[in-house]
């Protein structure tokens, strides 16, 4: 599997889609995708691996996940708790709100597993100074070795 494509993510309806190229053929690449879930574990469909099992292409893969969502919707989503997100050297780093405090999940470019400190924020600002500090010292690590 190539990296996950952060950078083409759709929230849709309490769900993250995220695609990713799944392989070639003919010289054509092959996208599908994962899902994030609002709800977190208690959904059938949180880091699942293209439940709705079509292929497509990059222009047509989330359209794909939309609809597959559209059949198996599992819950109401009341906000997008995914809108405040972006892309730190190919990682995916979401930040939530809750109760004045800030946190987040950081997702590494290969795999969906939320590897984000237990920490609170006062601010986004802080949130997201704190991790880009973290992410600068570990790629400057690997870099020296």
């Amino acid at each position: 599997m190539s990296r996950l494509l952060y950078e083409n993510t759709v929230s849709y309806k309490g769900y993250l889609i995220i695609p990713f190229v799944f392989g070639t053929a003919d010289a054509y690449e092959i996208y599908s995708y994962k899902l994030l879930s609002e709800i977190g574990n208690k959904s059938k469909f949180h880091k699942a691996d293209n439940p709705a099992g079509i292929y497509g292409n990059i222009n047509n893969i989330i359209d794909i996940a939309k609809e597959h969502i559209d059949q198996h919707l599992e819950f109401v989503s009341q906000q997008d708790c995914f809108k405040s997100r972006c892309i730190f050297r190919n990682n995916l780093i979401i930040i939530f709100q809750e109760k004045g405090k800030y946190f987040y999940d950081h997702y590494p470019p290969e795999l969906l597993n939320n590897i984000a400190a237990p920490k609170l924020f006062n601010s986004e600002f802080e949130c997201l100074s704190w991790i880009q500090a973290g992410l600068n010292g570990q790629y400057v690590r690997q870099q020296a070795s």
